[in-house]
């Protein structure tokens, strides 16, 4: 039942909503194109590497893009949250010392206008969600730093945020150990906006949440993309998984840009439960 309401959600909000992020995001897709001639590529333990990261969705015109020490982030400073959050996440990175500690949520000095603001969260009744965890930047405190500024950070549930989005994440470097390393991508789905914005500065409260996974197995690309409501209700991953490309008819995002157009639709496409263990 739930993974129709998520399929349904991709008509209707690539329908209601996404017409102008939809051409952004072939603005986007025709900028990588036209780049691709001076791209080289190179093999490192058997997985290919394109130059730029082939974890990086398309460019999204009128965001801000910041590049991190680990992570790269759309930043929309008219939403005031992020359009994508993406990463490679290695094995070797799956595991680390460092806690969490009593970090705490900051604005992002490098970036020149509008941000959201600690103060945009209080008595909200969202918690300031991570689209990039920062359980998976445990091997560097400088990492995990980047991850508490607001350029990484959604209004979502707090029991989302606690149970099933941390069973997701958990589950996302599972696959990183097994795969070597997975390609991640992760951001709101603003939808209809039916929870409206929080805060004096007007941040975005999205209607759901999407994670996108690639990683390179036996001489082949997979990918699986999951969508939960930014709700209390529980979410199963076997009910809440949809394809790369379910995600882009939603976002109007062009996610995994670097992957060579001769497979590039059919890695998108495709949502193999078993391949994840799911």
């Amino acid at each position: 039942m739930k993974k129709t309401a998520i399929l349904l959600m991709t008509a209707v909000i690539a329908a209601v909503s996404c017409s102008e992020q939809t051409a952004q995001g072939i603005l986007g897709l025709l900028q990588a194109l036209l780049g691709s001639e001076e791209q080289t590529e190179t093999i490192e333990n058997g997985v290919m590497e394109v130059p730029g990261g082939m974890e990086l969705p398309a460019a999204v015109k009128g965001s801000t893009t910041v590049t991190y020490s680990a992570y790269t982030s759309s930043y929309n400073q008219t939403t005031l949250i992020p359009d994508w959050v993406a990463y490679e996440l290695t094995a070797d990175e799956t595991d680390g010392d460092e806690l969490r500690g009593d970090r705490m949520f900051s604005m992002d000095k490098r970036v020149k206008g509008p941000q959201a603001m600690r103060e945009d969260y209080y008595d909200s009744g969202w918690t300031k969600g991570h689209m990039a965890p920062a359980s998976d930047f445990r091997w560097s405190a400088d990492a995990m730093d980047d991850t508490f500024h607001f350029t990484n950070v959604c209004p979502q549930n707090e029991y989302l945020n606690g149970k099933d989005w941390e069973y997701l994440e958990n589950k996302v470097r599972d696959w990183a150990e097994k795969f070597g390393k997975a390609w991640v991508v992760t951001g709101p789905i603003i939808g209809t906006n039916r929870y409206g914005r929080i805060g004096e500065r007007g941040v975005v409260v999205p209607d759901a949440f999407y994670k996108a996974v690639m990683v390179y197995s036996r001489g082949k690309y997979r990918s699986i993309a999951f969508v939960m409501f930014n709700d209390d209700q529980r979410y199963w991953l076997n009910d809440c998984a949809v394809s790369v490309n379910d995600v882009e008819k939603m976002t109007g995002l062009d996610l995994y840009p670097a992957l060579d157009d001769a497979v590039e639709e059919a890695v998108e496409d495709e949502v193999s439960l078993s391949f994840w263990g799911l």
